[in-house]
């Protein structure tokens, strides 16, 4: 599947219309919904933002948006599972460089769809995964 994997912190500040998404990030995921290519997010990401949300980290709204986007017949957002496909590919992520495990299975999503990943995260662009920042 062609398009974007966005990683926690990139999808809720693009659904948010968050100053620190950066231009060129954002840029990006313009220029992918023009084309009509998906944003996609691992299915760890929904689980962080649930977790954010109940903290009191980010605002409800959050997860409102979220679902807006991945619901409906013609969805902008696509949520990606984490199946025995993603799991293997997590081998691919060194763990000394990627230590948490959220990361590691964001970094392997984008891995296993052959797809850039919109981060700021540094560790992961120094694992190898191509990312847009």
């Amino acid at each position: 599947m062609p398009g974007l994997l966005a990683d926690t912190h990139a999808v809720v500040w693009y659904l948010l219309g968050d100053a620190r998404l950066s231009a060129r990030a954002e840029a990006t995921l313009e220029a992918a919904a023009a084309a009509g290519e998906p944003l996609q997010v691992a299915s760890i990401s929904v689980v962080e933002i649930v977790y954010l949300v109940e903290k009191g980290k980010l605002p409800a709204q959050a997860l409102v948006r979220l679902a807006e986007a991945a619901s409906g017949p013609v969805s902008a957002l696509v949520v990606v599972p984490l199946d025995l496909a993603v799991a293997q590919s997590i081998a691919r992520i060194p763990r000394g460089i990627v230590s948490d495990p959220a990361d590691r299975i964001i970094a392997a999503t984008a891995l296993h769809l052959g797809t850039p990943l919109i981060t700021r995260d540094q560790r992961i662009h120094r694992a190898g995964v191509p990312t847009v920042w």
